[in-house]
């Protein structure tokens, strides 16, 4: 207990010795500045300037030294028997009081992954950003919304494309669609258009009749597209989408090998269904 009582008066002593010091360097310089002598000074002097110099020098002191948070006292823990009891006051103890646990943590990033997770695009915006909004389409039978792949087939059967109902369906929604091909008889439009009753395009979507068209020769179908001047025109024939790219906008050649591109406003792809990203 001695030790303590006898460093703190030690300090006070060195305090003392630093405040008179300064007092009398403050005197000194003072006096050399007013060409004033330091004898001339009188006690009541001195003793204000080592005042100022006391007040100059707590006051720096109290500005520098940091705020020092109270000490708290320790609880007292009450003694437990089970070893799990002690292991989850231990981590309650090393855990500070405002964070989280990490099944906490695991959580709260679950739940923000999941609300910034890319949304998935619908199949209609899908298509209307494939067409480019375009509100007129044109589009032959054979090959790309039936099975059958020449009109000899069409004489006995015709098959719509299960996978390829739900863009076509999106399509008539947004666009003025045409359906048209290319029939040996009036037997043949019969089978076509009985197929597309069955699978349901003609009441599901907003295509009518009137709108499927047929002819007897491959350049009935250019003159098909030329006189409804569509957005878009999907077909199977090289010699066709060749001689229409002069004068439609946009055109789609399918065909199930990626043929070489013939012009800039022409594009090729399997299916219909796969340039819309449905397969």
């Amino acid at each position: 207990m001695a030790e303590p009582s006898s460093s703190l008066s030690s300090s006070k002593d060195e305090l003392f010795q630093l405040i008179k010091r300064l007092g009398t360097y403050l005197a000194l310089k003072m006096s050399n500045l007013f060409s004033i002598s330091l004898q001339k000074l009188d006690p009541r002097s001195v003793g204000a300037i080592a005042g100022l110099a006391v007040a100059i020098i707590f006051t720096y002191r109290l500005m520098r030294s940091p705020a020092v948070p109270p000490r708290r006292q320790p609880k007292r823990q009450a003694p437990t028997t089970s070893s799990s009891s002690i292991s989850t006051q231990s981590n309650a103890t090393l855990m500070p009081s405002g964070a989280c646990s990490p099944s906490e943590d695991l959580r709260a990033q679950n739940v923000v992954d999941e609300f910034f997770q890319p949304v998935k695009p619908t199949l209609g915006q899908i298509v209307r950003q494939k067409l480019s909004e375009g509100r007129k389409v044109t589009c032959r039978l054979l090959g790309v919304i039936l099975e059958e792949s020449n009109p000899e087939e069409l004489q006995k059967q015709a098959t719509v494309k299960s996978s390829v109902l739900d863009v076509l369906l999106e399509i008539t929604k947004y666009c003025d669609l045409y359906l048209m091909e290319r029939v040996i008889d009036d037997e043949s439009e019969k089978i076509v258009l009985l197929a597309l009753e069955n699978a349901g395009i003609f009441t599901s979507g907003g295509l009518v009749k009137d709108k499927v068209l047929f002819c007897s020769t491959e350049n009935g179908r250019t003159s098909f597209v030329r006189q409804l001047e569509p957005d878009w025109h999907i077909d199977t024939n090289p010699e066709i989408v060749s001689q229409l790219a002069r004068f439609i906008k946009y055109q789609l050649h399918v065909s199930p090998t990626r043929p070489e591109r013939t012009a800039p406003n022409v594009f090729s792809c399997p299916s219909l269904e796969h340039f819309f990203g449905c397969v």
